[in-house]
Protein backbone atom coordinates (compact mmCIF):
# COMPACT_ATOMS: atom_id res chain seq x y z
CA UNK A 1 0.00 0.00 0.00
CA UNK A 2 1.78 3.52 -0.60
CA UNK A 3 0.98 6.41 0.78
CA UNK A 4 1.72 9.91 1.28
CA UNK A 5 1.16 12.23 4.20
CA UNK A 6 0.57 15.99 3.58
CA UNK A 7 2.48 18.51 4.42
CA UNK A 8 -1.00 20.18 6.27
CA UNK A 9 -1.74 17.17 7.99
CA UNK A 10 -2.70 17.51 11.40
CA UNK A 11 -0.35 15.28 13.08
CA UNK A 12 2.75 17.38 11.72
CA UNK A 13 1.71 20.48 14.07
CA UNK A 14 4.63 20.95 16.48
CA UNK A 15 6.70 18.13 15.04
CA UNK A 16 8.80 19.37 14.89
CA UNK A 17 8.69 22.84 14.16
CA UNK A 18 10.67 23.70 11.50
CA UNK A 19 11.39 20.58 10.03
CA UNK A 20 8.02 18.16 10.25
CA UNK A 21 8.24 15.10 10.79
CA UNK A 22 5.74 12.30 10.19
CA UNK A 23 4.91 10.75 13.29
CA UNK A 24 5.76 7.26 14.06
CA UNK A 25 2.64 6.19 15.24
CA UNK A 26 1.06 7.41 11.82
CA UNK A 27 3.43 5.39 9.89
CA UNK A 28 2.23 2.56 12.42
CA UNK A 29 -2.33 3.72 11.47
CA UNK A 30 -0.66 3.02 7.67
CA UNK A 31 0.54 -0.81 9.06
CA UNK A 32 -2.28 -1.33 10.06
CA UNK A 33 -4.64 -0.04 7.10
CA UNK A 34 -2.85 -2.42 5.00
CA UNK A 35 -3.43 -5.27 6.83
CA UNK A 36 -7.11 -4.59 7.22
CA UNK A 37 -7.12 -3.78 3.19
CA UNK A 38 -5.26 -7.03 3.35
CA UNK A 39 -7.19 -9.19 5.58
CA UNK A 40 -9.97 -7.46 6.75
CA UNK A 41 -10.54 -6.56 10.38
CA UNK A 42 -8.44 -8.77 12.65
CA UNK A 43 -9.81 -7.35 15.93
CA UNK A 44 -6.97 -6.91 18.71
CA UNK A 45 -3.60 -6.03 17.87
CA UNK A 46 -0.20 -5.63 19.49
CA UNK A 47 3.25 -4.53 18.01
CA UNK A 48 6.10 -6.58 19.90
CA UNK A 49 8.45 -5.28 17.72
CA UNK A 50 8.87 -1.80 16.03
CA UNK A 51 11.89 -0.05 14.84
CA UNK A 52 11.76 3.11 13.48
CA UNK A 53 15.00 4.08 11.35
CA UNK A 54 14.69 7.08 9.19
CA UNK A 55 11.97 9.73 9.00
CA UNK A 56 9.70 10.47 6.77
CA UNK A 57 9.17 13.88 5.50
CA UNK A 58 5.69 15.55 4.23
CA UNK A 59 4.87 14.95 0.86
CA UNK A 60 6.88 11.73 0.26
CA UNK A 61 5.57 8.48 -0.96
CA UNK A 62 5.75 5.35 1.33
CA UNK A 63 4.59 2.12 1.16
CA UNK A 64 4.04 -0.68 3.07
CA UNK A 65 4.74 -4.13 2.06
CA UNK A 66 3.43 -6.96 4.39
CA UNK A 67 4.47 -10.82 4.51
CA UNK A 68 2.33 -12.97 6.34
CA UNK A 69 -1.02 -13.43 7.43
CA UNK A 70 -3.38 -14.11 10.31
CA UNK A 71 -1.94 -14.45 13.44
CA UNK A 72 1.18 -12.63 12.29
CA UNK A 73 2.70 -10.13 10.16
CA UNK A 74 6.15 -9.09 9.15
CA UNK A 75 6.21 -5.35 7.49
CA UNK A 76 8.35 -2.57 6.49
CA UNK A 77 7.48 1.12 5.44
CA UNK A 78 10.16 1.92 2.67
CA UNK A 79 10.16 5.37 1.52
CA UNK A 80 12.72 6.84 -1.42
CA UNK A 81 16.20 6.58 0.68
CA UNK A 82 15.54 3.11 1.94
CA UNK A 83 13.51 1.30 5.05
CA UNK A 84 11.72 4.10 7.24
CA UNK A 85 10.62 1.09 9.97
CA UNK A 86 9.77 -2.51 10.30
CA UNK A 87 8.54 -4.87 12.73
CA UNK A 88 5.79 -7.50 13.43
CA UNK A 89 1.97 -7.04 14.02
CA UNK A 90 0.26 -9.82 15.63
CA UNK A 91 -3.10 -10.44 16.60
CA UNK A 92 -4.43 -10.87 20.42
CA UNK A 93 -5.45 -14.30 21.24
CA UNK A 94 -9.19 -14.79 22.67
CA UNK A 95 -8.32 -14.09 26.50
CA UNK A 96 -5.31 -12.31 25.87
CA UNK A 97 -6.75 -9.17 25.54
CA UNK A 98 -6.62 -7.60 29.05
CA UNK A 99 -3.25 -8.91 29.38
CA UNK A 100 -1.32 -5.93 28.67
CA UNK A 101 1.00 -8.12 26.00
Amino acid sequence: MRFVIPHDHPCLAGHFPGRPLVPGVVLLERVLEAIEAAHGVQGPLRLPQVKFLRPLLPDREAQVVLDGSAPRWRFEVLGADGVLARGEVQAVATGDAGSGA
